[in-house]
């Protein structure tokens, strides 16, 4: 497949719909509206919503019915980014080559606008119907639970607990599958549900998920210490600046690069249930290991 032009596409769909959701600039406050569409509309590639919306095709679903659910994703995911840029976290002048938001609207709205980004990723999925197998409750679960303190928000916190510690490769994993991974996992496995996938189907998106998302972790560990701040477009050698525990700090560069590798042959095993129907997963997670931004 043409996997740029697929990109593109749905990075379109995924846009029009986020704009549709997201109250507009101008509606009062003003100012936290203008904040939440600086950073969602900051250029980002929506690898999620697309991976959620690559999931529903897989299991033959409607992706209209699963735009929803990959901006609720979308939302979640552009939150965690306008905190952990603030300066009690990573402390970063730069995301997607632009200013951070505590950098154009202050500390505090940033704050407000991070939290207004979660809120509205739970509006925009209690608002979809559910589906035989998958109700109102179990999206809404599935959604809570990636973004709690026991998935993206327990990574972040032994995030911030390993700094300038020397941790164990055990725990760098147990950092990157919930700070990272869990949000991708939730999209796979939100694509497949809003296509009212068999428990066969999830399972296999899921581990999809985890495979990927760790890979996908892992090369970005790997390009913080290989590439300019202007390929990044934010702050290159940071996690090293801040001693962070990376995959090339503990294990080196040719390592990593080849547990980023397995990773992704595993997670093209886990799509062999599809029997060719999941094209745009596999591209994907090619595209994933082989980025260099």
């Amino acid at each position: 497949m043409n996997l740029g032009s697929y990109l593109k596409s749905r990075q379109r769909l995924v846009e029009r719909s986020l704009d549709r959701h997201l109250p507009k600039p101008t509606v009062k406050p003003a100012t936290i509206h203008k904040a939440m569409r600086y950073s969602l509309f900051a250029g980002g590639k929506r690898l999620r919503p697309i991976l959620c919306l690559a999931a529903a095709e897989a299991c033959g679903g409607n992706v209209e019915r699963a735009l929803p659910l990959a901006c609720a994703v979308e939302c979640i995911h552009t939150y965690s980014l306008i905190h952990d840029d603030l300066p009690a976290m990573d402390n970063d002048d730069y995301r997607r080559g632009k200013l951070t938001n505590h950098k154009v609207f202050g500390e505090g709205i940033a704050i407000l606008a991070g939290d207004a980004l979660l809120t509205e990723a739970f509006e925009i999925a209690a608002a979809c119907k559910g589906w035989p197998r998958y109700s109102h409750r179990d999206v809404v679960l599935e959604i809570a639970r990636a973004a709690g303190s026991l998935q993206l928000i327990a990574g972040q916190v032994a995030d911030l607990e390993g700094e300038g510690r020397k941790i164990s490769a055990a725990e760098l994993r147990y950092i990157h599958e919930r700070k990272t991974s869990a949000l991708l996992c939730c999209s796979a496995r939100l694509g497949g549900m809003s296509a009212n996938c068999t428990p066969a189907q999830l399972k296999a998106l899921s581990d999809f998920g985890c495979h990927v998302g760790l890979a996908f972790q892992i090369i970005d560990d790997i390009l913080d210490v290989t590439q300019t701040s202007e390929q990044l477009g934010k702050t290159a050698g940071k996690d090293n600046a801040a001693q962070k525990a990376t995959y090339p700090a503990i294990v080196g560069l040719d390592e990593s690069r080849k547990t980023a590798r397995k990773l992704t042959g595993r997670a093209f095993k886990a799509l062999d249930i599809f029997r060719g129907k999941a094209a745009a997963l596999e591209a994907l997670a090619t595209y994933l290991l082989q980025r260099d931004r």
